[in-house]
C-alpha cells in the first residue's frame, strides 16, 4: 500500500494501492476501499487476493474457535490460498498460551475443541517466517508489536480487532501496511 489521495465517497474512505497490471506486469495504481472502523463494511476483496496477511491472536480465535461470521471471508481465502497467512513461532506460542486462559477453556469445551485442534489449524494454514526487525511504527501495546513488525517487514495486510493497532492505520499505511478489522 502506498499513501494515496484520500477522499470520501458515499461516506467511506478510499485510498490507492500500488500493484502491477495483470497483462503487462507494469506498475499501476488501483483505487481501493478500506474499513474505517470496526464493524464497517469490509474492504474490497479483490484488492487483497494473492496478498500476504498477518492475523493477530483474536482474529485467529474468531477463525478457528468462535467461527465468527465476520471472519468467514478471511477463512475462505486462506483455505483457497488466495491470502497467504504468515506468522512467527512467537505468535504460535502466544496462541497456545491464550488457549489456556481460564475464560477461553470453557469456550473451547462449548465448541468441542481442544487447544491441539486450534493449533493444528494454525500449523496447517500459517506459513512461519522469522521474527521481523522492529518497525518504525511503535504500538502502545507491546504484545501487538510483533504483529506490526511482521506486517511492515512483508508489506502485508494486518488483520486485528485491537484498538491499539487500528488507531495506527495512517502510520502503517505509509509503511505499506493496511491494518483493518476484517476483509
Amino acid at each position: 500500500m502506498m499513501p494515496g489521495k484520500r477522499c470520501r465517497r458515499n461516506g467511506e474512505k478510499w485510498g490507492q494501492e500500488m500493484g502491477s497490471d495483470s497483462n503487462s506486469g507494469q506498475p499501476c495504481v488501483r483505487t481501493i476501499q478500506w474499513c474505517t472502523k470496526l464493524g464497517s463494511d469490509p474492504v474490497s476483496l479483490t484488492a487483497h487476493e494473492g496478498r500476504t496477511a498477518v492475523l493477530d491472536t483474536n482474529i485467529v480465535l474468531d477463525l478457528f474457535v468462535f467461527k465468527d461470521p465476520a471472519t468467514a471471508a478471511v477463512r475462505q481465502r486462506i483455505e483457497a490460498k488466495e491470502i497467504r497467512w504468515i506468522a512467527t513461532t512467537a505468535m504460535r506460542d502466544e496462541l497456545e498460551r491464550v488457549l489456556s486462559y481460564l475464560h477461553i477453556v470453557p469456550r473451547l469445551a462449548f465448541y468441542r475443541l481442544t487447544p491441539s485442534d486450534v493449533l493444528a489449524q494454525f500449523d496447517r494454514y500459517a506459513q512461519t517466517e522469522p521474527t521481523a526487525p522492529r518497525a518504525n511504527a511503535i504500538c502502545k501495546d507491546p504484545d501487538d508489536q510483533p504483529f506490526i513488525d511482521l506486517a511492515v517487514a512483508h508489506r502485508a495486510l494486518l488483520l486485528s480487532k485491537d484498538n491499539a493497532v487500528l488507531c495506527m492505520r495512517k502510520r502503517l499505511l505509509v509503511l505499506g501496511v493496511n491494518a483493518q478489522a476484517a476483509i
